[in-house]
């Protein structure tokens, strides 16, 4: 049973950490929510560590350069993780190989600064490293067939930076690097990815709160936010954390009402269908 609350503020003292989502929960794409900083900026005053967990394909120092020039400030958290981040400690330690093929836009250069590995055409590659689509305005995962088709029959893996498969930026709904990789990994391909709803992630985040807090955090003090059902919601039912969905998100038309509530009868029948249970929901992060 889902409980739904008007306010991060409702359950706060059950939690001494939050690890939230930034699309759709912190930010739109464009301009930060100024509830939801509110929120994680009283989360903090009373004690609590936020984390913020994002499966952007880019390290931790380029997504806050980005949240900086939106506008959003520094004292909302104590420290990004991001897919990016838990990708490039898989690639340092995969055995991968040296040489990627990358599929991805320049926004993402960032992912190569601290790690020396290099980038050649599909046909000389060790592997493919996805990190988006190269022009996600523009292009969607069929327009990847060809270099998939070419990948699989070379027998190359693909690192997926970003599993996520769709975002919205703004009012636009575009495609991310996991929409490639479910096309990969449909095709037969052997598809790894580290950002959520799997393990890496999670692990590097929990060890990089013990580390710049010093705090050894249980799980069950931890709370996990985001309006992913299959990354956010799921990850954090996989990894033994509780949950609170933000229906406002990526499913705002399908669950809230012309006041921007939530319509309780519309959530519990989406988490049927997307087979999720979180602990929370909550219109928007507030």
């Amino acid at each position: 049973m889902t409980d739904i609350i008007s306010s991060l503020a409702d359950i706060a003292d059950r939690y001494d950490a939050v690890l939230c989502d930034l699309w759709g929960c912190y930010h739109d794409g464009v301009t930060p929510h100024k509830a939801a900083i509110a929120g994680l900026r009283q989360f903090r005053a009373r004690g609590g560590v936020v984390s913020l967990l994002t499966n952007a394909p880019r390290p931790d120092f380029s997504t806050a350069r980005q949240l900086k020039s939106m506008g959003a400030p520094s004292d909302t958290h104590d420290l990004i993780v991001t897919s990016g981040d838990a990708t490039i400690e898989g690639m340092r330690t995969g055995n991968f190989g040296t040489k990627c093929h990358h599929i991805g836009p320049l926004r993402d250069e960032d992912l190569f600064a601290e790690f020396e590995i290099e980038r050649i055409p599909l046909p000389e590659a060790d592997f493919i490293l996805c990190s988006g689509l190269d022009d996600d305005t523009t292009e969607g995962p069929e327009d990847y067939d060809v270099r998939i088709s070419e990948g699989i029959a070379r027998g190359l893996p693909m690192v997926c930076a970003n599993p996520d498969v769709i975002v919205d930026r703004g009012d636009t709904r575009l495609y991310c690097a996991g929409a490639i990789a479910e096309r990969y990994a449909a095709a037969g391909g052997e598809v790894h990815l580290f950002g959520k709803p799997h393990a890496p992630i999670y692990d590097l985040a929990i060890s990089q709160i013990t580390l710049q807090t010093g705090k050894d955090i249980p799980k069950a003090r931890i709370l996990v936010i985001g309006d992913g059902p299959a990354t956010d919601i799921r990850g954090g039912m996989e990894h033994g954390y509780d949950s609170l969905f933000v229906a406002g998100g990526l499913a705002a038309e399908q669950l809230l009402d012309a006041t921007g509530q939530i319509r309780p009868d519309s959530l519990a029948k989406y988490c049927r269908t997307e087979m999720i249970t979180p602990t929370y929901a909550i219109a928007m992060l507030q």
